[in-house]
């Protein structure tokens, strides 16, 4: 089933030296945009990891074992930090999906055009994640998932490309396999979501009453103005310690919000 689009959709892939959204970087990324007309356009870039000095980062010899990518491969490629503005660009006025975007790759992507200081909102996209789907619906992982939907081998797995594709194939089998799933991308969207996150990682959500709520530590389950309020340190650790800068700019934007100093 071909997917109802209102607006384009770019399904993406990303390929990272690592699985932390705070710490690691974009090696390779893969994206098919698909028009509401059903015309596609695929696009495939390799990146330098560099860290805040510039420096080129080492890859793990895990890493490279899995997506057979190495340090030379990736020496003369462009930074993302040189190619962010024009990605942006090409992102705006799309809705995105992926497998596991929504815990991982989006969040990852998100943390890469903040530390490049590309002013991009992500928060206006639909996000549709074929992982959550699945495993609402199957309980498996992409290649058990292309083989069940699309009756294929996935060829090519933990590449980028290879893995987008297969994606967004398995997407459009799910829609021919549930009657209920609606073929539309705000249906789609909220079908695919994990919760009510309002940073990408996921350290704060909203409740029912569409509070934001913390959602790690000591004070899960507590009211973010609350904390903010009682605890005047909490924004300060947060701001000093390891936490992704979307997760810092989104505490910033609610201790603004609640006019607290």
């Amino acid at each position: 089933m071909e997917l109802n689009l209102k607006k384009p959709i770019i399904f993406f892939d990303l390929e990272t030296t690592g699985l932390n959204i705070a710490k690691d970087r974009i090696i390779e990324i893969s994206a098919i945009k698909i028009m509401p007309n059903g015309d596609q356009e695929v696009k495939t870039r390799r990146l330098k990891p560099v860290d805040a000095e510039g420096n080129q980062m080492h890859l793990p010899k895990e890493v490279s074992d899995l997506t057979h990518i190495t340090d030379e491969d990736l020496a003369d490629k462009p930074t993302f930090k040189e190619i962010g503005k024009s990605l942006a660009n090409w992102i705006k006025g799309c809705d995105l999906g992926g497998y596991n975007s929504n815990r991982f790759d989006i969040p990852l992507l998100a943390e890469e055009f903040l530390r490049s200081d590309i002013d991009i909102d992500l928060r206006k996209c639909k996000f549709v994640d074929a992982q959550v789907i699945f495993n609402k619906k199957e309980q498996r992982t992409l290649t058990a998932a292309y083989r069940f939907y699309c009756d294929k081998e996935l060829e090519g797995a933990h590449g980028a490309e290879a893995d987008i594709t297969a994606t967004y194939e398995v997407l459009k089998a799910q829609l021919d396999r549930y009657p209920d799933l609606k073929n539309d991308i705000d249906f789609l969207s909220e079908y695919s979501a994990h919760n009510n996150n309002v940073d990408f990682a996921g350290r704060f959500i909203y409740n029912d009453k569409n509070e934001e709520i913390i959602n790690f530590g000591k004070y899960k389950g507590r009211a973010v103005a609350e904390v903010l309020l009682t605890d005047p340190g909490y924004y300060g650790w947060i701001m000093q310690n390891d936490f992704t800068l979307d997760t810092k700019k989104v505490l910033t934007k609610l201790k603004l919000k609640y006019g607290i100093r």
